[in-house]
């Protein structure tokens, strides 16, 4: 019995003690990572419109027709240029009592900058 234990701890010891390269270099390629990044403007987009379909936007306006908001040409019909910074404030604050009693749900994790390219691209819809 001594001598089986002595013979799996020198096994064990040489086993342990091989240093095996961690970085082996291998001449086999991998194929490289493909990330698809998609331009907004080189796609013909409106950058704002890119913004407006990926965020929740579309759950209550529609581009035509009334939701459970008003669709984006009758704000287009109702507001200008001039109004871009408000439109952007109420993006990210909501609001209610403009178009009726249901409150517009605040976007406050979203950056002025981008809430003003939605609005431009709103703007667009004008009639």
């Amino acid at each position: 019995m001594k001598k089986y234990l002595m013979i799996c701890a020198m096994i064990a010891a040489v086993s342990c003690s091989e240093k095996v390269p961690v970085n082996k270099e291998s001449n086999v390629m991998l194929p490289e990572p493909t990330i698809k990044v998609v331009d907004s403007a080189s796609a013909g987009k409106h950058e704002g419109l890119a913004l407006i379909e990926g965020a929740d936007c579309l759950t209550c306006h529609k581009m035509d027709t009334k939701l459970v908001g008003p669709s984006y040409q009758d704000v287009a019909g109702k507001y200008t240029e001039a109004d871009v910074d408000l439109l952007a404030t109420k993006i990210i604050e909501g609001g209610k009592g403009v178009w009726g009693e249901i409150p517009m749900t605040p976007h406050a994790g979203m950056s002025p900058e981008n809430a003003k390219k939605m609005v431009e691209y709103i703007l667009t819809l004008k009639k």
